[in-house]
Order: structure tokens, then C-alpha cells, then sequence
């Protein structure tokens, strides 16, 4: 069975999509599409921006969605998914490549999510820390023990969980990882603590906006980040959309789910290859590539 799995947020890169753009007219019609319905010319950073132009959350989110699903749909025929997984932001696209949602919904969400967790970092600032060669359970203990906010954010391979909170909390976090025998606690240059409790603003704006926005049945499973279960019902896909905000990314348990349940390869649709590598640190045999027009 093929799995196709679509990248988050730090995929992103300057020039990105710019090869989309000048190989198909599908493509130019779909990003100057997009350019409208945000109000403002994301190709033109997208293609010619500096990383840091690339680095507002404004922009990234947009720009990632936009280079998977675009990508998905110009490859025709030759993408036929039969299961479906994306990391965080990625689970937007994957709902726009499976057709659970229209690529003009699926950008309005994505573009909404941006701006809301924008705004939740302003009300309640926060970060984010990798724990390396750590387990799992340790982890979760330490994090459980603190004071301050502090949670597992992103199960992301095997001896690779990203923790998110309070400044505060990490910091204390990462001194007790270390001591715990973590080879690594590093704290993450990011904007705010996604997918913990401080995401709470950000997690109740959105709900409005995905309740009003008309989702359908997906044309294959779509194994969503908060249990890593695969659903095709549509009120437990927005339900599981809408939790996500403030819970983990179980993309570890994901990859393990979708290979008990037949995945025999993985392809990666979007920008960078950092999903291939999580996948063959959960399974170094099974074939992991990215997709590429014929």
C-alpha cells in the first residue's frame, strides 16, 4: 500500500515551488489562485525570499501547503494515495490531497491557523525543546514532575521527542532531561509552544473556522496526529483537526500504524526530506522518497 505524508512547519526553503510554477500551467493557475485568496503575493516570497522572509509564521504555513498540495495535484494520475498522513501542518494538506477539503478551504484554514497561533504566542509566550536518546517514558515523567507547563509536542522518531512550554519550563526541563541521560536537550528557535496548553487561544479560534468550513469524505484513510489512527468519518477528522492545536504530534506512532496496517512505502509530497528520514528511523527497510513530476 502506498502512504503518501506531507511535511510541517521547517521544511521550508528559499526558491520553493518556483520549479512548480514554471513546469505546469495547473501549477501557475493554483499559486496565483492562492496570491488572492491571501491578499498578498506569498509566490514572490516564496520564490525569491530570504530565509527569514520565509521564517513569518504568516508565510510558512501558507507556503508549506501550498508547495505539497500543489505539488500533489500536478502529479495527475500518478498519485493515488491509499492512506495519507501529514506532520501538524501537514495534516492540512493531506486532507486537501485525500479530498476531504478544497484546495480554497484548505488555504483559508491553513492561513486562519497561522494568524491564530500568531497571536497565541503574542498572549502567551512560549518554546519548544528536542530531547535526544531519551525515552519516551522519561520524558513524559520529567515533564509531569515540573511546575510550569511543559509537554511532549512532537513524537517524532524513535529517541526524538520535541517537549513545548513555558521559557521557564523548558529551561528547567532541559536541565533534568540531561541529568536524566539525554545525549541531547536543545531548546528550538521557534515562536511559541505549539501543541501544548498555551495554544489554548489559538486552539478556540480555529475550532470556529473549521466547524463553518465544509470538510467531505477523504478518498482514502487519513491518520491524524492526535492518536495516529486513521479516520475517513468527517466529524471525527475536524474534531481531531481541532485538537491538535494543543496536543501532540504522535508521528512516530503514526508511521508504526500505517506500517501495521500495509503501508509498503512512503513518498513524501512538499518541500525537504525530513519525513524520510523519521520513517526510516522506525523502519530502515521500507522504501522512503520524495515525489517528483514525470
Amino acid at each position: 500500500m502506498k502512504a503518501y505524508i506531507f511535511p510541517g512547519q521547517g521544511a521550508q526553503f528559499p526558491g520553493m515551488g518556483k520549479d512548480l510554477y514554471e513546469q505546469s500551467e495547473q501549477a501557475r493557475a493554483l499559486f496565483e489562485q492562492a496570491n488572492e485568496i491571501l491578499g498578498f503575493s506569498i509566490t514572490d516570497v516564496m520564490f525569491d525570499g530570504t530565509e527569514d522572509d520565509l521564517k513569518q509564521t504568516n508565510v510558512t504555513q501558507p507556503a508549506i501547503f501550498l508547495h505539497s498540495v500543489i505539488l500533489a495535484k500536478v502529479l495527475g494520475d500518478d498519485f493515488k494515495p491509499e492512506m495519507v498522513a501529514g506532520h501538524s501542518l501537514g495534516e492540512f494538506s493531506a486532507l486537501v490531497a485525500s479530498g476531504a477539503l478544497s484546495f480554497e478551504d484548505g488555504l483559508r484554514l491553513v492561513a486562519a491557523r497561522a494568524n491564530a497561533m500568531q497571536k497565541a504566542c503574542d498572549i502567551q509566550p512560549g518554546t519548544m525543546a528536542a530531547i535526544l536518546a531519551l525515552d519516551d517514558f522519561t520524558v513524559e515523567d520529567i515533564c509531569q514532575r515540573l511546575t510550569d507547563v511543559v509537554v511532549p509536542a512532537n513524537y517524532n522518531c524513535p529517541g526524538q521527542l520535541v517537549i513545548s512550554g513555558t521559557v521557564a519550563g523548558i529551561d528547567a526541563a532541559c536541565i533534568k532531561m540531561t541529568e536524566a541521560g539525554a545525549k541531547r536537550a536543545l531548546k528550538l528557535n521557534v515562536g511559541g509552544a505549539f501543541h501544548s496548553p498555551l495554544m489554548e487561544a489559538a486552539r478556540v479560534e480555529l475550532e470556529a473556522a473549521i466547524i463553518n468550513t465544509e470538510f467531505k469524505e477523504p478518498v482514502c484513510p487519513v491518520y491524524q496526529n492526535i492518536d495516529a489512527h486513521p479516520y475517513t468519518d468527517i466529524e471525527h477528522i475536524k474534531h481531531n483537526l481541532i485538537a491538535q492545536l494543543t496536543g501532540p504530534v504522535r508521528w512516530t506512532q503514526t508511521v508504526e500504524q500505517m506500517l501495521r496496517d500495509g503501508a509498503t512505502s512512503f513518498t513524501e509530497v512538499g518541500p525537504g526530506k525530513v519525513l524520510q528520514g523519521l520513517v526510516k528511523k522506525v523502519d530502515r527497510e521500507v522504501p522512503a522518497a520524495s515525489a517528483v513530476i514525470q
